[in-house]
């Protein structure tokens, strides 16, 4: 460029008072965290994820502090019941199932609260005539809850005033007179306690309601209670009642029974229930086979499973980040006999460390130590082969040599200028440690190999254990368990990949 024809006007002195720079950022300067961060929202996915795993470890350690219920509490007469919600039982949630009943049958769970203004039955679905024996069959649509209708309990004398008294405080009735076929020997037939109706052959307890019926089928039940008349053995506690076809304007009924310790007496079962706990049987995801509330098992095995995976993951981190800094930074002999240690314990199967460990250490110190030394034998290779990379692959950078000229110890070397650079890829190592824990208790629990099911602890993987045996006739036992599990992995893996792609430092600046 020519500057012989430029006019002289163009030419300006420079300025030399004060002093010469470049003028202030407006902005504030991005961190590394913070970059990290922003490109982590922008991963719809890894954000949905996040949010996700964060109500599913709330859920584990929020209902066990809230709910009515607890692992220990199990109760042999609403074992299997279905999930019950008052929310959505307009979806079906209802705690009902649909089954098919003989005459017997029908007549048997149709009795079933009508002594207290209620029935078993929510819904008759259909009636059919059977072609090879003539006999009706019904298609019911039953409450899980409602049928377990009336028991036989024994209370002492106290405990019996006790009730009694409940029941004049609160106008509950809990208890209800005697059936006749009660026996003399105090011992009551199968199911006995609901059948407090007349029988078509009383020799039969299966026969059914079948003295009366309407036209459409529907039993017409007559009374049939023990009452101050026919008793003649010990003592008894009676009470005068009005039962319609009486014909006298009512009879004394007996509704206890007198044994060595107290009495025996027949309660209706969900307010009794009512009466010894303080609240109404309602099971959200329904009861197990052992009659244990599904819901709060599920948050108590989840809760053990995170504070498992938790205890896990940063003491591999500790362990991992110490032993794969020494091999990436001294190198040499130091990094041949540490590397030779890492190949031995990791050909070694995870499953049989967990089998031998559960053999014979869990009989010292009790099944989670030993499981959780398990995971600790060999669980923080993956993080020290990762720190080991990023120490060959930074410990020889210009800032890294400059810092040891200038005088830097090994420690201050490893931990102010090497390791930092290493940060986004141990964070996403030791995160993803905790859906790997989850999967591996889940699946030795499943086979039998770690037993965690003990006097107030369960885990997920037992409870999978357990229902695959009800799969066909209760499959809910299953479905939550499996549900919970399922859905942690797929988040904890999305949520990984999102950890993955923000903290990678070349992607720094690549989406502005």
């Amino acid at each position: 460029m020519e500057y012989g024809n430029m006019p002289k006007e163009k030419f300006v002195f420079a300025v030399r008072e004060g002093k010469i720079a470049d003028k202030k950022l407006d902005t504030k300067p991005v961190g590394y965290f913070r970059d990290a961060m922003r490109r982590f929202k922008k991963n719809k996915s890894s954000v949905a994820a996040a949010i996700i795993i964060l109500i599913l470890f709330l859920f584990a350690f929020i209902v066990p502090l809230t709910s009515n219920y607890t692992v220990d509490d199990r109760d042999g007469y609403y074992k299997m019941v279905l999930p019950k919600s008052k929310l959505f039982a307009w979806a079906g949630w209802d705690g009902c199932t649909e089954q098919s009943e003989s005459q017997a049958g029908y007549d048997y769970y149709g009795g079933i609260g009508v002594e207290y203004g209620s029935s078993a039955i929510r819904k008759m679905r259909g009636r059919e005539i059977d072609p090879n024996t003539g006999n009706p069959i019904y298609t019911l649509y039953v409450d899980s809850y409602e049928k377990v209708g009336f028991i036989y309990v024994d209370l002492t004398e106290d405990e019996y005033a006790a009730l009694k008294q409940y029941q004049n405080d609160t106008g509950i009735h809990v208890v209800y007179p005697m059936p006749a076929n009660y026996k003399t020997n105090f011992v009551a037939v199968t199911n006995g306690a609901n059948l407090w109706y007349k029988l078509a052959d009383e020799s039969d307890k299966s026969s059914g309601e079948a003295r009366d019926h309407d036209e459409e089928g529907n039993p017409i039940y007559t009374p049939d209670y023990l009452t101050k008349k026919n008793i003649n053995y010990g003592k008894y506690d009676s009470l005068r009642l009005a039962i319609p076809g009486d014909g006298d304007g009512g009879q004394y009924y007996v509704y206890a029974v007198g044994n060595q310790t107290g009495y025996h007496l027949r309660v209706l079962y969900k307010e009794y229930y009512n009466y010894i706990n303080g609240h109404y049987a309602t099971h959200l995801f329904g009861a197990n086979q052992h009659g244990q509330d599904i819901f709060v098992c599920l948050a108590y095995g989840a809760r053990l499973s995170f504070l498992l995976a938790i205890s896990v993951s940063l003491i591999n981190l500790v362990i991992g980040v110490v032993y794969g800094a020494m091999e990436g930074y001294y190198g040499g002999t130091v990094d041949l006999i540490l590397e030779r240690v890492t190949e031995i314990l990791d050909g070694v199967p995870f499953i049989v460390v967990a089998a031998l460990f559960q053999m014979h250490l869990a009989k010292k110190v009790g099944p989670i130590p030993s499981l959780l030394f398990a995971f600790i034998t060999t669980g923080w290779i993956g993080i020290a082969y990762r720190v080991r990379t990023q120490f060959y692959r930074f410990k020889n950078q210009e800032y890294v040599l400059a810092a040891r000229t200038l005088g830097a110890s090994d420690r201050r070397l490893i931990f102010r200028h090497i390791f930092p650079n290493a940060i986004g890829t141990i964070i996403t190592g030791t995160i993803l440690i905790i859906p790997y824990c989850f999967y591996s208790e889940s699946m030795l629990t499943y086979l039998g190999i770690v037993n965690l099911e003990t006097s107030g602890v369960t885990s997920v993987g037992t409870m999978l254990s357990h229902g695959q045996t009800y799969l066909s006739t209760t499959p809910h036992i299953l479905l939550f368990p499996a549900l919970f599990i399922s859905l942690l992995m797929i988040a904890f893996n999305l949520f990984g990949n999102g950890l993955r792609d923000a903290f990678n430092p070349s992607l720094r600046g690549a989406d502005e």
